[in-house]
């Protein structure tokens, strides 16, 4: 877990849509497909950038093209 802190993505300044609080912090979650799960490969997935509100813990997904 990282420090909470103000966040901007692409020019935009996060702020939670549940709470209005705008200081998250980030992790980063595998995107686990069923194939690559069954075959023991998770590690090969894509993984997506979250923010998480301080505040209530609602989450940002960003996953890159």
């Amino acid at each position: 877990m990282s420090k909470a802190e103000k966040i901007t993505f692409e020019g935009n300044e996060l702020v939670c849509p549940v709470c209005g609080y705008d200081e998250f912090w980030q992790r980063e979650t595998l995107m686990n497909t069923a194939g690559a799960s069954f075959l023991g490969f998770d590690w090969a997935n894509k993984a997506a950038k979250n923010y998480v509100c301080d505040k209530c813990g609602y989450v940002y997904w960003f996953l890159s093209k």
